[in-house]
Order: C-alpha cells, then structure tokens, then sequence
C-alpha cells in the first residue's frame, strides 16, 4: 500500500508541469478521493471540483448519465463509469476526469457484481477508457484501495497527456 498523501502530491505535480486540470465524480468513495487531493497544499493549482453522485438520480441530474444506462446496466458498470468521467469533464470543465462507481460493503453485492466490484472511468480530450477492478476487505479497505488506484491511474494519466 502506497502512501496516499504522497500519490495526491504525485498526481498535483505531474498535472501542475503538464498544465492539466482534474475533476472528479465519485459514487462509492463519497468525497475519499477528493478530501486526499485536497489534504495537499497547492491542489487549488489542479483541481477543480469532485460531484459525489451517491444516488442515481444524482448521476443522471448533476452528471448526464443515462437513465437508459443506470436501467440497462446499472450504476457499477462500465457505461456509468464512462458517463460519469465524461460528465465531470463538462460540468467542471477540466482537461482530465476521474470517476468511480462500485460496491463497498458490506452488502449490495451480487453474484455478478460482488462485493469489492469498482469500475473507474477516465475522460480526456482524446476520449474515455474504463477500468474494472476487484478489491477485498471490509468497506473501508475497498474504499481506500478504491482511492490508490484512482490517484495511481492519475499519476499515469497525467504523465502520458
């Protein structure tokens, strides 16, 4: 386990020297990702904002996602992760978004769609991709590795933009 802290600050100074903004649309995490972002001084330079889309109907009204998306495919799948990266980009306006969309725990899981299960989307101006992952642990460790990997796929994003 990285220090996130230090991943925050990673992600601020890879996107400070290439001149990027970041926004955020978080589901599952509920602000984790943006409270670790803003833990470290200077994120005012990069970061724009984070919606904390717990609900679908938050999802649909403050990011665009579909309601065809949500009914077809649910909110963790790979479609709303991809809305919500692409819908932060608009509403912020920022050059990179990062979503995330999964199931903490302790219930809520299926067997297609465990406990553990996060999609992540990222949206730049060259398009979106999404990512599945599969965490264990309790709620929080789903949580906090849901916050590494976002900060980790930042790092990379930012260093190849």
């Amino acid at each position: 386990m990285e220090n996130l802290d230090e991943l925050a600050s990673r992600v601020i100074e890879i996107f400070r020297e290439k001149g990027l903004s970041l926004a955020l649309a978080e589901s599952c995490t509920g602000g984790m990702i943006a409270e670790t972002i803003t833990n470290v001084a200077g994120a005012s330079d990069i970061f724009y904002g984070s919606a904390v889309t717990y609900v679908n109907s938050a999802k649909e009204h403050i990011l665009g996602v579909a309601h065809e998306t949500l009914e077809k495919h649910g909110a963790v799948s790979s479609e709303c992760a991809e809305e919500m990266a692409c819908g932060a980009r608009r509403v912020y306006g920022a050059d990179v978004a990062m979503s995330v969309t999964g199931i903490a725990g302790p219930g809520g899981g299926s067997e297609g769609k465990p406990v553990g299960t996060v999609w992540l989307g990222l949206a730049t101006k060259d398009g979106a991709e999404t990512f599945r992952r599969r965490f264990d642990g309790d709620r929080a460790a789903v949580r906090r590795q849901t916050v590494e990997e976002v900060l980790r796929r930042l790092a990379e994003a930012g260093a190849r933009l």
